[in-house]
């Protein structure tokens, strides 16, 4: 029964889902309205996708992200400006209250324009810095498009991105082929150590980020603000509540004349087309959270034992009780839910924990419906009673936190459930013990009171011997 209700609102929610787990209202923050022109493609991708695009330029009066305490808009697309500030409405604090409200940001910068201070304080809390001197731009004098970037080398070209490790789940080149990532004119920016940032697209070994105005004739190397890998050419930040922040080095790279378009690598090969367009759907997806996306649809525990009630999610368990855990997970795919499947070479884990970890085991496939996948395990509660919690706290770079916790306590034996002495193994000397003595004592009786007594008034003659 339980199954079958989860099955049918699992398709209920697939029929009425927006394209975004999150809303479907976006504001679209440009220079000028009539900026949207070069990006058409982009829009109109977005558009197809049912989503509501607002836009709004810095100094408009009707600038706003909320009203009366609710979010006005689910998602911000912040392209270049040449105003060195946002106006009272984009303060970094505005923009903070924002992700803190569950809102997910993807900002597009452009080695053209200056950052605005607001969005560069943003991304200084987020752990993510950008260059000082704000002209800064990323060049590759090996990986460049020949064709557009000849004298400059800062138009880059890239592969796809891969997951960096095995178990991550790849959102990003699925089909890409031998097409490639056109990155004109972009900044790099530098990722701290925060658990919660995350790299989709990495600059080459040998590219380099410098100021082409102060370091024109020469570069130094201790002047570079980064090279190499140190470089994230598209950042990710995801929130502990699953807000997205996404940075883009290159804005120009969204333009229609960069979408589906022919280039060159130096290295001889032939001409290919880029990924842009593809690419750019799929970043902007994972923002504004239409892919990635996990959810918890129910949770199920109880006894595994010959003879004891199925009843699900009891209140209290015994200490060495068999217990059965299943959690049921499903993934949102751009417009539908789908089950999870935990990606190879990961796992998915069960805590079973007071303080720490009593058990920690791994939830196997036991069963794939139409829109969720369920995860299953049996283990034996320890031999310790207390309040314990069945914690699964799956976090993947890319994907929605999972932290799922259902607190049971653990009570120790009754009086009448422990075995008999006589089926334990280290009791048996005791018992042997105890029945020698009763044995004993009983004979002594017997032999006490079945002998004769000697009578008192006979008398007894003992005969000397010469």
């Amino acid at each position: 029964m339980r199954t079958l209700l989860s099955f049918l609102l699992l398709v209920l929610a697939s029929a009425v889902a927006a394209i975004s787990t999150s809303g479907n209202r976006l504001l679209v923050v440009l220079d000028d309205v009539a900026d949207k022109a070069n990006y058409s493609k982009f829009f109109a991708d977005l558009e197809e996708r049912e989503f509501k695009i607002t836009y709004e330029t810095p100094k408009s009066d009707s600038l706003t992200l909320f009203n009366l305490g609710e979010r006005t808009y689910d998602h911000v697309l912040f392209l270049p400006v040449r105003t060195k500030g946002l106006g009272p409405n984009l303060t970094p604090k505005t923009l903070h209250d924002f992700v803190n409200a569950k809102g997910n940001i993807l900002l597009a910068l452009s080695a053209n324009t200056t950052t605005p201070t607001s969005l560069v304080a943003l991304l200084s809390e987020l752990d993510i810095t950008l260059p000082t001197d704000r002209n800064s731009l990323v060049v590759d004098h090996f990986n460049y498009d020949i064709t557009s970037a000849t004298d400059k080398h800062d138009v880059l070209l890239l592969p796809a991105p891969k997951p960096t490790r095995a178990g991550i789940k790849d959102f990003f080149s699925e089909g890409a082929g031998t097409k490639l990532i056109a990155f004109p004119r972009g900044v790099g920016a530098v990722l701290g150590n925060g658990q919660l940032l995350n790299p989709i697209l990495r600059a080459p070994r040998t590219a380099y980020s410098y100021n082409p105005k102060e370091q024109a004739e020469a570069v130094n190397g201790d002047d570079l603000f980064a090279a190499g890998q140190q470089l994230s050419l598209v950042s990710t930040m995801q929130a502990r509540n699953n807000a997205r922040v996404t940075v883009l080095g290159s804005a120009e790279m969204l333009q229609d004349k960069w979408f589906d378009t022919s280039v060159t690598k130096l290295d001889g090969q032939p001409v290919v087309q880029t990924f842009n367009r593809e690419f750019a759907k799929r970043v902007s997806g994972w923002t504004f959270q239409e892919i990635g996306v996990l959810k918890v649809n129910w949770v199920e525990h109880h006894l595994e034992e010959e003879g004891a009630p199925n009843d699900s999610n009891p209140e209290m368990y015994r200490v060495k009780n068999n217990v059965s855990y299943t959690i049921s997970l499903s993934e949102f795919a751009w417009d539908h839910w789908i089950g999870f499947n935990v990606p190879e070479n990961d796992e998915l884990q069960l805590e079973f924990s007071m303080l720490s970890p009593f058990h920690r085991l791994n939830l196997k496939e036991e069963s794939h419906r139409l829109a969720a996948v369920h995860y299953h395990t049996v283990f034996t509660t320890p031999d310790q009673h207390g309040i314990f919690n069945f914690m699964v706290n799956y976090k993947r770079p890319f994907l929605s936190h999972i932290e799922e916790k259902n607190t049971v306590p653990v009570r120790h034996m009754a009086h009448n459930e422990w075995p008999r002495s006589y089926v334990i193994s280290g009791a048996w000397p005791w018992i042997a013990g105890l029945g020698s003595t009763v044995v004993g004592f009983l004979g002594f009786v017997a032999l006490w009171m079945y002998s004769a007594p000697v009578d008192a008034g006979k008398k007894v003659t003992v005969k000397k011997t010469q």
